[in-house]
């Protein structure tokens, strides 16, 4: 009858598992990793495994937390490149800014950082684009005035990602391939 209270400690394994399994914000999902760490080094050391339950308080919980926040962080960003210094009409400029406003909020949504990556011309910013510096740029286009903000992506996730989600007018989005960037040099 006193041993009851263990069958509630390992019953919390599953559940935190569960809750692991089932968290969208890869933020939430590391501080639930480290209770589920906690939780098994906790009755690793209840049922007199000392050296397991160490192994898995400093292995399984601290190390493991620490390397998978640096990994969360540092995968979880949208890098754009996008011109510096805009010498466009002011409409123009605030057109941009909508369409970066509007990206940002969509990768909000999936938890991710949108890091704006200024560059001083467009040769610049393309061959960035081309060494992988960035996974997209936003320029005004010079050869289009109805659609006067240019998108290009080199990841087709982020591409399929937007292009169901962007609802800025005036903005073409384009998807190239690593293969063509690899032509293109």
């Amino acid at each position: 009858m006193t041993d009851t209270y263990i069958y509630f400690i390992i019953a919390l394994l599953p559940l935190s598992a569960c809750m692991l399994v089932l968290q969208a914000n890869p933020y939430n999902a590391l501080v639930i990793r480290g209770i589920l760490g906690a939780i098994a080094a906790m009755v690793y050391g209840i049922l007199g495994a000392a050296d397991v339950a160490l192994t898995e308080a400093l292995m399984g919980t601290m190390l493991a937390i620490t390397l998978y926040a640096v990994a969360v962080r540092s995968s979880m960003v949208m890098r754009l490149g996008v011109l510096k210094g805009t010498t466009e009409t002011d409409k123009n400029t605030s057109e941009l800014e909508n369409v970066i406003a509007n990206i940002r909020t969509i990768f909000n949504k999936r938890h991710m950082r949108l890091e704006l990556v200024p560059y001083t011309d467009t040769q610049a910013l393309h061959r960035a684009l081309m060494e992988k510096e960035v996974h997209a740029t936003c320029v005004h286009s010079q050869l289009n005035n109805e659609e006067p903000i240019q998108t290009v992506i080199r990841l087709q996730r982020i591409y399929d990602i937007m292009q169901a989600e962007l609802s800025s007018p005036g903005t073409t989005l384009t998807y190239v391939s690593a293969s063509h960037l690899g032509e293109q040099q």
